[in-house]
């Protein structure tokens, strides 16, 4: 018996505020254990909330970027459950009215462009995190309250790799719009997955069965071939799927049941009572779609159809706003652009990688950069001496001050070139019979000997063809 795969993915994308969404604790990655807190944080008696207005402005501007239909007068409610992250015994979220609802986005698979929809998203809090010893557990209050978006999909997607090509192309929308970072590794982008498989040609969806906790979209592909693998078999051998919550365990490969699958009237929703329901005005909305940025889709026609680029360039280039924006400003700076797509996807991310750093963390600048392409361009300095210039720009230095002082300009003036080349000549007889007895090996020999003796500042092009000449005549 054939199947075919049903997927629709959740996933909670952490906003980039000074505060969190309820309380004015601040937002920060990687500091100590419950620093970042205070009494609504901890769900103290008498607290009440209130709501940032940048968290409800970052949800808008989400929603324009996913083309969905947002909400003019969203409300807030209660999620109950209690889990000694969560002090107060629930999340404020939004169910009955959430912020958005209809979007959509396109995403490249294998069988073309496709467009997955966008079911809705919500605005809510972030819980605590829980750490689990053999004699002890640990509560650290940090990310509680913490700003999230919630974008719920459509079970639109068929296979393991368009959830990959959807989630690719997700991240890169949000992080075009500057709201959040989506880094998977430090918690600010988390997926849960929801998939189910039936017979092929059959009208009726199978049991869904939920999957969590899964850290990079790489393990999402790989658990969700599994399940499909997994399922498979159940329904093969006489068996049911149950409706459960199941982990992926990256070692071996394979899902484990995590627990039961619990349904929405465990988490007795009601509407908030401590926060009124918002407005969201046309002029507000309209106000943050005039300083949306331009989306990576527009980014990479542009730069293929204006520019030249091939597809896998521009693809390069828009994987993160920041090394587009770079791109555009050494363009403007009158780089040209395939040597600029050339540096930015060859020693940029090279010492990126390297360092393990992001690029507005380096000393690396568009201004620089652009100044070593133009010296390329105009034959100041060859791409081997640009080696040594990509270096002190990544120290801070000045490209041209950094040349002059290390001497690396190029020679290409030929009546300085000329006395050198006619030197070597003189000294190198053999080689010129050689030469003239079809040896072009002769040639290379030559070109080494007045390298040589330049230090290597010779331009190449220009020794070529005053060699060529003088050989000739």
């Amino acid at each position: 018996m054939n199947f075919e795969t049903t997927i629709g993915l959740e996933v909670h994308v952490e906003l980039k505020t000074n505060s969190k969404i309820f309380s004015p604790s601040p937002v920060k990655y990687g500091v100590e254990a419950n620093a970042n807190t205070n009494v609504i944080d901890w769900g103290y008696p008498g607290t009440l909330p209130t709501v940032n207005k940048q968290v409800i402005a970052n949800g808008i501007t989400a929603a324009l970027a996913l083309h969905a239909d947002i909400s003019r007068h969203p409300h807030f409610d209660r999620k109950n459950y209690f889990y000694p992250d969560n002090p107060k015994g629930y999340q404020v979220t939004e169910n009955d009215i959430p912020a958005a609802r209809n979007g959509w986005i396109e995403v490249k698979t294998a069988n073309g462009t496709k467009k997955i929809g966008i079911e809705e998203m919500h605005v809510e809090e972030d819980a605590g995190k829980n750490t689990h010893g053999k004699t002890y557990s640990y509560v650290d209050l940090n990310r509680q309250g913490t700003p999230l978006i919630e974008i719920v999909s459509k079970a639109e997607m068929s296979s393991p790799q368009e959830a990959y090509d959807y989630l690719e192309g997700l991240r890169q929308r949000i992080q075009f719009t500057g709201i959040s970072d989506v880094k998977m590794e430090e918690g600010s982008m988390r997926v849960d997955c929801n998939i189910s498989i039936r017979p092929v040609g059959s009208d009726k969806l199978g049991q869904k069965v939920e999957l969590k906790n899964l850290n990079s979209f790489n393990y999402v592909r790989k658990a969700l071939a599994y399940e499909e693998v997994r399922q498979a078999q159940v329904l093969m051998s006489g068996g049911t799927i149950g409706a459960e919550t199941r982990r992926y365990d990256e070692l071996n490969g394979k899902t484990y049941l995590m627990r039961v699958k619990e349904g929405k009237d465990d988490y007795r929703y009601f509407p908030e009572p401590d926060l009124p329901s918002l407005d969201i005005s046309e002029e507000w909305i309209n106000e943050l779609r005039e300083a949306l940025p331009e989306m990576p889709e527009s980014r990479r026609k542009r730069y293929v159809e204006d520019m030249g680029l091939t597809e896998y360039d521009a693809m390069v280039l828009t994987q993160t706003k920041e090394m587009s924006d770079f791109f555009d400003k050494l363009i403007e700076l009158g780089s040209d652009p395939k040597m600029a797509s050339n540096y930015l996807q060859g020693d940029v991310n090279a010492y990126l990688n390297d360092k393990q750093v992001d690029l507005a963390d380096t000393k690396i600048t568009p201004e620089a950069l652009a100044t070593m392409i133009k010296m390329i361009m105009d034959k100041t300095i060859s791409t081997k001496m640009a080696k040594k210039v990509f270096k002190a720009i990544t120290d801070g230095k000045d490209p041209k001050q950094f040349v002059e002082e290390k001497g690396l300009v190029q020679l290409s003036d030929p009546a300085k070139l000329q006395p050198i080349i006619d030197e070597v000549l003189a000294a190198n007889p053999q080689s010129i019979e050689d030469f003239n007895n079809g040896k072009d090996r002769a040639i290379g020999f030559l070109v080494g000997q007045i390298m040589k003796k330049t230090q290597g500042k010779a331009n190449p092009s220009v020794v070529n063809k005053i060699l060529m000449e003088s050989l000739n005549k």
